[in-house]
């Protein structure tokens, strides 16, 4: 497969990224974190564990994400490349508007961001994987999805772990048992600490009226943005062998 050098210098400093060791300011950010976590609203917690382990039930074993997805066969990489990167972009939009609309109401609407949001990010993996020539009614490409999401939305120190696992995919893969009892043993509660630790910073202050429509809007352009990137890479990391 003839690919552009630029694609592959972008896959190699993302590779660098992924495989650095943890820095300060990591550890600063997970102190922080942790005493966040003792002020936030406990229904806030609530509506963060339980629209995560919809969304993972959702992304194994539901159609929700996969109604509207076709799989893209026969074509060159580039015309891949290049539908991701439109599918970047609109999500990016998507998510920025819907960030700005629940943040400019408070607390109530600030809520609803976080299973809005998720959605979003979920639909755009799912059209990611298609758009990439992968099966996203098996349940092992469904599962990449999820690590994916995991590699995005993760502490520096359990990035590198998640990472471990999506660059040796065909081999994790082999160890990969049913999809019930893979649902019965994850462990829903340091998922959820993650992802919720990764977005509290700046989720709180979009829970502030007003103010919070700004902050919502960029924070959530933002984390597509970062969604797109891994992604584009997981996939060329499988595609080129690289």
């Amino acid at each position: 497969m003839a690919v552009d050098v630029r694609v592959k210098d972008e896959l190699r400093s993302w590779q660098k990224k992924m495989e650095k060791r943890q820095s300060m300011t990591g550890r600063l950010a997970k102190r922080i974190q942790t005493k966040m976590n003792q002020i936030i609203p406990e229904k806030v917690h609530h509506v963060v564990t339980t629209s995560i382990k919809k969304m993972v039930h959702a992304t194994l074993i539901g159609s929700e994400y996969t109604t509207s997805v076709k799989r893209i066969d026969n074509t060159s990489f580039e015309e891949r490349e290049r539908q991701v990167d439109e599918a970047i972009k609109k999500y990016k939009k998507t998510a920025a508007v819907e960030g700005a609309g629940t943040g400019a109401g408070g607390i109530l609407l600030g809520m609803a961001d976080f299973p809005l949001l998720l959605g979003i990010k979920m639909k755009f993996l799912f059209e990611t994987a298609s758009c990439y020539g992968y099966d996203v009614n098996n349940f092992r490409e469904r599962l990449f999805i999820l690590y994916l999401f995991q590699l995005a939305f993760s502490s520096e120190e359990k990035r590198k772990e998640v990472y471990e696992i999506v660059s040796n995919w065909d081999e994790y893969v082999q160890t990969v048992p049913t999809e019930e009892e893979y649902l019965e043993n994850i462990n829903w509660k340091e998922f959820q600490l993650e992802y919720r630790d990764h977005i509290d910073l700046v989720k709180m202050l979009q829970l502030i009226p007003g103010f919070g429509a700004i902050v919502g809007a960029a924070a959530n352009y933002h984390f597509l943005d970062v969604l797109g990137e891994t992604a584009k890479n997981g996939y060329r990391m499988r595609l080129l062998q690289l």
